[in-house]
């Protein structure tokens, strides 16, 4: 090819380039006013009826077998995308033989999770005690002490700026007995943190406190406006062996007979199929009982799971949150 040739066809080639950049980028930003565009009406279309805050139990592996410090809990969760916390009572250490608790021990807990909260722009929800005593349990006495164990919890919840404390119903396997105990509890405890403006509340955690119908009658019979539940969307297992549950109350029914109570939801999960829904709860059936009680307070995520570790089950439960709430009406 002569040059002169070639300078004439590289000319004309340098045009229908430049022709063919200036299309392909007006094309470019057609398609980005239109990603953007589909953006926008996604963030409304996800925008949930209920807010999302974690719970601690879901960072438990971590804690207890990893070494992680407790006190990261709300740089943590703000991270992965939160507004509120829920913290676990056996994830900080007891300074004392059966998990007691001095005042030290509190107000070091009390100082260092408000800073971190603050730090992090984050608000305390609630607090999950364990290992406090039996509020169900059929001796009297006992019964009192375990109550009035659970008296610095409630004054933390106060200092802490939540709305609650989240309670277990263990003791008698009486349904009646156990029915009996459970409101002497709740109502001694009850009675205290209403002067702290603090809630008392149940959440179904296996054995009897998991019929439904049982712990809506024991808040029915309780009938104290800081006295509440927190329905979990997987804990109704009512009796369990080594093989597994051997009598599971029908979940649905259950968060249905809650929901009427509820001052705080759980939204367990444990393992997802591919497509990123929880393979044994029906996310948007449990979210639409949810909704259908008028219910716009936290939903804490709690994964269980161990096919996922703890970081991608808690974003994978976060996100087939936010997509089951476009589901529901």
């Amino acid at each position: 090819m002569k040059r002169r040739n070639f300078i004439s066809n590289s000319s004309q080639a340098g045009l229908a380039v430049s022709f063919l950049g200036m299309y392909a980028c007006k094309e470019t930003k057609k398609k980005d006013a239109e990603m953007q565009e589909s953006a926008d009406n996604t963030v409304k279309d996800v925008d949930p009826f209920f807010k999302l805050s974690l719970a601690q139990w879901s960072i438990h592996k971590m804690i207890k077998d990893d070494g992680v410090d407790p006190y990261t809990f709300a740089e943590k969760a703000k991270d992965w995308g939160f507004s509120g916390l829920e913290y676990v009572s056996q994830l900080y250490p007891a300074d004392a033989e059966n998990n007691e608790y001095s005042e030290k021990a509190m107000a070091n807990f009390i100082e260092k999770s408000n800073a971190e909260a603050k730090k992090y722009d984050l608000q305390n929800v609630l607090i999950m005690i364990d290992g406090q005593g039996n509020l169900a349990v059929s001796d009297a006495k006992e019964r009192k002490e375990a109550v009035q164990r659970h008296y610095k919890w409630v004054d933390a919840a106060k200092d802490l700026g939540c709305h609650s404390i989240r309670v277990n119903l263990n003791g008698s396997q009486e349904p009646e007995e156990w029915k009996a105990n459970s409101i002497d509890g709740l109502t001694q405890l009850s009675t205290y943190a209403k002067d702290k403006n603090i809630n008392v509340i149940v959440e179904n955690h296996g054995g009897l406190s998991s019929i439904g119908t049982m712990l809506a009658d024991v808040m029915a019979s309780v009938d104290m406006d800081n006295c509440g539940t927190l329905p979990d969307f997987g804990n109704f297992c009512i009796k369990r062996s080594d093989t597994g549950c051997d009598d599971e109350y029908d979940k649905y029914k259950g968060v249905t007979e809650l929901m009427p109570y509820a001052k705080a939801v759980s939204a367990k999960s444990n393992v997802f199929d591919a497509d990123g829904n929880e393979k044994v709860i029906d996310y948007v059936k449990m979210l639409q009982i949810v909704k259908d009680h008028d219910y716009t307070g936290f939903i804490g995520v709690e994964y269980e799971g161990s096919e996922l570790s703890e970081e991608a089950g808690i974003i994978a439960t976060k996100d087939l949150m936010l997509k089951a709430a476009q589901e529901v009406t």
